[in-house]
């Protein structure tokens, strides 16, 4: 009898992002509703010779192949299993028409500079045919199902919306953090790094000497992606460069910062600014893309070329406690709306459909 639903594990054995994240956490809700799911037949989760297993209590792993990359998802992952298969990172193999398929965004199309030549090329090449032949779509915000309507031959009616959620962040444990040891005792607003142009980080650091007339410093997070076209970042003196942070560390970042500042262009869906509400984090974000879908009512916005509106923004924050209470409170209430077990659901419906 053939599986169930055979999901493409490949993300497994690259470097953790947004992206990669979302794979983990739907794979573990998916193997958290299986027994209460009606589903007969395996669920299995396929991977490459140079990916770990994670710790799973319902979905068999299994390894297959001897290669990687691009190779390993179009040739030896279809190659190797029957049935329907899921691939939640932007890309399946072309072979095979049985399959859902979960783009996160169209960053590709519309933000080009953000990336390396070698990854342009092959998204650019592959996604449009995969839309063709992927039984059913999905992606992560109505914002992304629009976008990829643009630039994709697929109507945004036709694609699901399963998004992000926000429970995982209930497992870190700031406690078991020591970033924080040994840090100065000025206020900080938290800013995740990433060298994509699109993410827009220099906005926030252009606003380095300013913040500091105010006592406030910038502490950067993360940053190290191979994926993104280079860009150079000026040196301030209040800015705390911290390079890769755990969860437990973001988790005692995101309980200390004045806000997380999120100043992109373009997103998806905006996965740190859920995580940040739902630390009781308060958040000040661009207003353009998915960002203002994912807040609603419980973050900051800013436009993303309008650094003294974000000065503004930032030191009414660092100016009342009351304005803090309340975004702590409207965000811990925005953040249950979304569900990795709910969405983890929405897959397990499509596949039945097969």
């Amino acid at each position: 009898m053939s599986p169930f639903l055979s999901i493409n594990g490949r993300f497994l054995a690259q470097p953790s992002s947004g992206v990669q994240r979302y794979a983990r956490q739907i794979v573990s809700a998916i193997d958290a509703r299986l027994p209460e799911s009606g589903v007969s037949a395996e669920v299995q989760l396929i991977l490459p010779a140079d990916a770990e297993s994670p710790e799973l209590h319902n979905i068999k792993s299994r390894t297959v192949g001897s290669r990687s990359g691009y190779y390993w998802e179009q040739v030896e992952f279809p190659a190797n299993v029957a049935g329907p298969l899921l691939n939640l990172c932007n890309l399946g193999p072309l072979i095979r028409s049985s399959q859902i398929l979960c783009i996160h965004d169209a960053n590709v199309f519309t933000d080009p500079q953000s990336y390396s030549r070698a990854f342009r090329l092959a998204y650019r090449t592959l996604q449009p045919l995969l839309v063709r032949r992927a039984a059913k779509l999905a992606t992560v915000s109505h914002f992304s199902a629009g976008m990829l309507a643009k630039h994709l031959p697929v109507g945004s009616k036709d694609i699901m919306i399963l998004p992000n959620g926000y429970e995982h962040v209930e497992s870190w444990r700031s406690e078991r953090s020591s970033i924080l040891d040994n840090r100065g005792k000025r206020p900080f607003i938290l800013l995740l790094g990433s060298k994509a142009k699109h993410k827009n980080a220099d906005l926030i650091l252009r606003l380095a000497e300013k913040l500091d007339q105010h006592g406030l410093d910038i502490y950067l997070a993360g940053g190290v992606k191979n994926i993104f076209a280079e860009e150079e970042q000026a040196d301030y003196k209040n800015v705390v460069r911290l390079g890769y942070v755990t969860d437990d560390d973001l988790a005692a970042l995101l309980g200390r910062a004045l806000c997380l500042a999120f100043p992109s262009w373009n997103e998806g869906f905006g996965l740190p600014i859920l995580e940040a509400m739902a630390l009781g984090c308060p958040v000040i974000s661009s207003d353009r893309a998915s960002m203002p879908e994912v807040g609603g009512d419980a973050v900051l916005y800013a436009a993303p070329d309008d650094p003294g509106l974000w000065l503004k923004q930032i030191l009414r924050l660092q100016s009342s406690q009351d304005l803090r209470d309340e975004l702590v409170e409207k965000g811990r209430r925005q953040a249950r709306l979304f569900s990795w077990y709910q969405s983890a659901a929405g897959y397990l419906d499509a596949a039945r459909a097969f």
